[in-house]
Parts: structure tokens; sequence; C-alpha cells
């Protein structure tokens, strides 16, 4: 499995409530070729009921499954993080389509980058706060009214898409970058010295900085940051800081 060229790519479950799907998923991620999954704050792990719903080798990904305590945890390592939601509207803006998202992924997984594919809880999805952390948000389309898909046959649609992407998606010898990409730690720490300055100096209002700031989150998780751009960006952050102290204290 470790040669699959999804191997870069991780699922992570929050909140899921039934070991029975998460055996289920761990059978879709052992057919597409995907090997780790990590469940953030489960509120049932039992490796037996698992087992009952997965194959003998998706087994092996039962016995591998990482548990995090929050999701910010479970992405911090991450490159590119794709949420996906069947809710539409206010935070949840700029949807990508099955396909769309696939070929996203697959590139991220290509250039040897970690790539983190979430889904929420079976009854209540990915809260706000969640889907701040992610980059992009996928929804799968279904028929009016039967938005709600079964947890583990969302996760196989998806990585479905994702092997077939992979295959389309190749570098060219000697094309691969130089400088990784920014990780989701990294992203989200630019993020917030970007909304400090931005409430410094009254561009934003500290009302709800946030939702008014997603279009810039949603930006910066686009633009696929690489690691020197993103310490250039600190840069200006820290000596935008200094400047603006040295003009208060005028």
């Amino acid at each position: 499995m470790n040669a699959s060229p999804l191997s870069p790519l991780r699922i992570v479950l929050v909140r899921p409530r039934f070991p029975e799907n998460i055996g289920m998923t761990a059978r879709a991620c052992a057919n597409m070729g995907v090997d780790r999954i990590i469940l953030v704050a489960p509120e049932r792990w039992d490796i037996g009921k698992a087992r009952l719903l997965a194959t003998p080798l998706a087994e092996k990904l039962l016995e591998g499954i990482q548990i995090a305590a929050t999701l910010a945890e479970a992405l911090a390592d991450a490159a590119l993080v794709v949420g996906a939601t069947a809710r539409t509207g206010g935070w949840r803006r700029e949807m990508l389509g099955p396909e769309q998202a696939a070929h996203t992924l697959a590139l991220t997984c290509v250039e040897g980058e970690a790539a983190a594919l979430v889904f929420g809880s079976e009854d209540r999805g990915l809260a706000n706060e969640e889907i701040e952390l992610c980059h992009q948000l996928v929804c799968i389309p279904t028929a009016p009214g039967a938005a709600s898909l079964n947890l583990a046959q969302a996760v196989l649609i998806m990585l479905y898409e994702c092997r077939k992407a992979s295959g389309e998606r190749q570098l060219p010898e000697g094309s691969r970058p130089k400088s990784r990409r920014a990780n989701q730690a990294e992203q989200e720490r630019l993020f917030q010295n970007v909304k400090e300055l931005l409430l410094r100096i009254d561009f934003v209002h500290d009302d709800n900085p946030e939702y008014f700031l997603m279009p810039m989150r949603r930006f910066l998780g686009r633009t696929g940051l690489r690691l020197h751009e993103y310490d250039m960006l600190m840069g200006v952050c820290r000596q935008l800081r200094t400047m603006l102290g040295k003009m208060q204290q005028q």
C-alpha cells in the first residue's frame, strides 16, 4: 500500500459515532490505496465491532488508526485540508464538486505532500469552528431532499474520485517544487498574524472577524503556499507589527 499514489492522503473522521462505519471506511481506504485514518474524539471506538465490516486487508488499517483529541492536532502537518459537508451557505461557501476536490487532493499527493480529507459525525457533520480549519470544502451532489449520505459511502465516493484523479496528475521529471508546501499549522499561524494586523488597523472589527475573514482563509488555502513564501509573509507581518508599534509610541 505504500506505493499507492494516495499514500500521502489521510482520512480524518471527526467525532464518529459508530465503529461499524469506521470499519466500512477502512475497507474503502484499503480498496483505494489510502493507508492512514485518524479519529478525532470518537464517541465510541470498538475495534472488534469495526472488524465485522472490514476486509482482512482493512484490518491492518484499523490496527494502525490514530486517535487525536482535536481536529487541529489531526491536521497539523497537512499541506491541504478538504472538508466534506452536505450543508451550504453561511460559513460553507465556495464549494467544490467531488471531481474538482479530487484533482486538488491528487496533485498535492503527487507532489509528496500530506493531504487530509475530513468528514464530520454521522448526525451533525462538521461544526463551524472545524470548517474554519479546512482550506477548501467539497459537497457530494445528491437528489433534492436526500443530502444525507452514510459516512463510509461518502468516503468511498471521494476516494474513488481521488483514485481516478491521481492517475491523471503526474509531474514531469525534474519539475517537483524545491520548497514544500506550508502545512495547516503554519497556514493557521500566518492567518492569525494577518488577522491581528487587520484588527489593529481597523480593516475588520472584533465582533466577528473569523466570519468576515473567511474569504482570506480560503484564499490562503487555495494558493498552495510554499514554505519560502510562508517565511516571507511572516517576515512582512513582523515588520508591519514593528512599524505599528513605533507609530503608536509617537
